[in-house]
This record gives structure tokens, C-alpha cells and sequence, in this order.
């Protein structure tokens, strides 16, 4: 691997890496004492023995829109939901990485899904906010003064409620724009042209 030592995902391998798959045997003694006294330790150890499989299933994942730290941790909590479904089933002991592997992949895909839907939206939103932009401009300069969201609407050939909807989102933008300039703008007023001598 081409990590730089002592890497954040160096230390994530460590960890996941230090406790190796369990034999059968171990593995069913502690689905068993799950629903029983010590219930939480069993399951604490089987989340932990199976943390390498969120690594693995996070590294095969590497470059898909996530960092694997974040996949990681996402297959992290899936490993956790995944054990106890598991052993509130009373599932056979030899099936439980796999099953712990099944469930961290849907997961891990759904966190990707989730975050190319929203990469795109806002993707979408941008595009939107441009064509918006430049017929907003070009709308005045024809009628001299602003469109109104119907006029919009009908030159973009998008809902009046999607203008809307665009054009508050817009205003909002501009003014969290504006609200960040001012302390550039409050010092060049009071600084004049920045010398002070």
C-alpha cells in the first residue's frame, strides 16, 4: 500500500487488522452469550473481530466519491447493525461474516448512492443558477426593469415555482456572499488605500 506512515488510514488498518477472524466455535459461544449476562462485551467482540471487513469492503470502494476514513466509519456502524440483527436472529455462527459482508456492502453503496445524488443536485443547482442569472440580465436590459417570476419562468421554460425556488436560493447565497465581504469592505473603508503611514 503507498500510504504515508503513520497515516490516518494507516491507523485505521492497524486497528481493523488486530483482530482477525474468530473460529467458528468463539464465534458461537459469543452469539449465545449476547442475549445473556455480558451480552454487550460478546457483541463488543464480535463488532471488533469483524472490522475488517468494513475496511475491505471501504477499500474496494476507494475513488467512488467517498474517502475511505468516511466509508470506513460508515462500515463501521454497519458492522455494529449487523452483529446484533445477526445474533437476535440466532443465525448459524459460520454464516455471520458473511452476512456482517452483505450488510456493510449495502450500506457502503447506499452512502455512495446518497452522496452522487447529492453531488449532482448540486451540480443541477448550479447550472440552474447561472441560466438563471444570465436571463435575469438579459430580461432587464430588454425591459428595463427586473422580470417578474412568470416572465422568468417563461424564458427559462421552467415552473414559475422553480424560479422561485432558484431565485431564493439565490438571494441567500448572495447575501451570505455579502455578509463575508464586509469585513474586507468595513477595512478598506476605514483604511482608505491600506497605508498607514
Amino acid at each position: 500500500m503507498d500510504w504515508a506512515a503513520d497515516s490516518p488510514l494507516d491507523t485505521i488498518a492497524a486497528q481493523a487488522r488486530a483482530y482477525p477472524p474468530l473460529p467458528v466455535e468463539q464465534v458461537a459461544d459469543l452469539l449465545r452469550r449476547v442475549d445473556g449476562a455480558g451480552g454487550t462485551a460478546a457483541a463488543a467482540t464480535l463488532v471488533r473481530h469483524h472490522l475488517s471487513v468494513a475496511l475491505d469492503a471501504a477499500l474496494e470502494r476507494r475513488d467512488q466519491g467517498l474517502d475511505v476514513g468516511d466509508l470506513y466509519q460508515e462500515g463501521s456502524i454497519a458492522v455494529v447493525t449487523a452483529v446484533d440483527e445477526y445474533a437476535q436472529r440466532h443465525g448459524d455462527p459460520a454464516g455471520l461474516r458473511a452476512y456482517v459482508g452483505r450488510v456493510v456492502a449495502l450500506h457502503l453503496d447506499a452512502a455512495l448512492a446518497r452522496e452522487a445524488s447529492e453531488r449532482a443536485a448540486g451540480e443541477a443547482f448550479v447550472r440552474d443558477a447561472q441560466r438563471y442569472e444570465l436571463v435575469e440580465v438579459e430580461l432587464r436590459h430588454q425591459l428595463g426593469r427586473a422580470a417578474t417570476p412568470t416572465e422568468l419562468a417563461a424564458a427559462l421554460e421552467w415552473s414559475v415555482e422553480h424560479v422561485e425556488a432558484v431565485g431564493e436560493m439565490l438571494a441567500e447565497a448572495r447575501a451570505l456572499n455579502d455578509e463575508s465581504l464586509l469585513p474586507y469592505l468595513d477595512d478598506s473603508e476605514d483604511g482608505g488605500d491600506g497605508d498607514d503611514e
